[in-house]
């Protein structure tokens, strides 16, 4: 029969900590492992001591790493995230400032990419709407930008206070789909309704809406 003895200890990486999860049992050889939760994991024999687990993690720090990037990187396949059309991987790592490099996003945590994501939508919808609004050759007042998660619409025109809200879901789409629901919303400052009149000024500085349309509804 083989008895198991399972302690815990934490183990610090770049200045993260880590659960260190150590089994003791009957046999000869020590081994490390990273798994899904994050977790590293000792395997070792019943007279391995604390001060010998330690030093054994710092010796194999290297590789230990490497196995934590691995395991991010496993992880973050398991969902999809999507940048103005174009699909990343998301890659939980010690990093201080999110980066994109190829197909994937490095982050700290998802805490931190929401924060850049909020800055980045930010600004770009701002400039967006700027270049747009620039655009218009109809008089239309300089709009208020409102940025909203909205379950079904993507924009909102608010001639009270001429704002214009958008929907934070664009920043799934390509550029096209935001610059067109931002066409569609400074319309409506010369046309409140979705008259002939209306769809003739959005084909006017988006002559492709109709399949930009199609795109938003799939």
């Amino acid at each position: 029969m083989i008895y198991l003895y399972r302690w815990y200890m934490r183990y610090k990486i770049d200045d993260i900590y880590y659960e260190v999860v150590i089994e003791k049992k009957n046999n000869k050889n020590t081994y490390i492992r990273v798994k899904d939760d994050l977790k590293i994991y000792v395997t070792t024999n019943y007279f391995t001591s604390s001060s010998s687990i330690l030093k054994l993690l710092d010796e194999n720090i290297s590789s230990i790493k490497k196995m934590i990037d691995k395991r991010n990187i496993s992880n973050s396949k398991k969902e999809d995230f999507y940048l103005f059309g174009k699909k990343y991987d998301v890659v939980i790592t010690n990093t201080s400032k999110p980066y994109i490099e190829n197909d994937a996003i490095y982050v700290k945590d998802r805490h931190s990419l929401d924060l850049w994501l909020k800055k980045e939508i930010k600004e770009l919808y701002k400039i967006h709407l700027d270049k747009i609004y620039n655009t218009f050759e109809e008089n239309i007042p300089y709009p208020k930008l409102k940025i909203r998660d909205m379950k079904t619409r993507w924009g909102v025109n608010n001639r009270r206070d001429n704002s214009v809200t958008l929907n934070s879901k664009l920043v799934r789409y390509d550029l096209k789909a935001l610059d067109y629901v931002i066409i569609h919303e400074l319309s409506h400052f010369v046309h409140f309704n979705h008259s002939k009149s209306f769809w003739d000024l959005v084909s006017k500085y988006e002559p492709n809406y109709k399949k930009i349309r199609k795109d938003l509804k799939e």
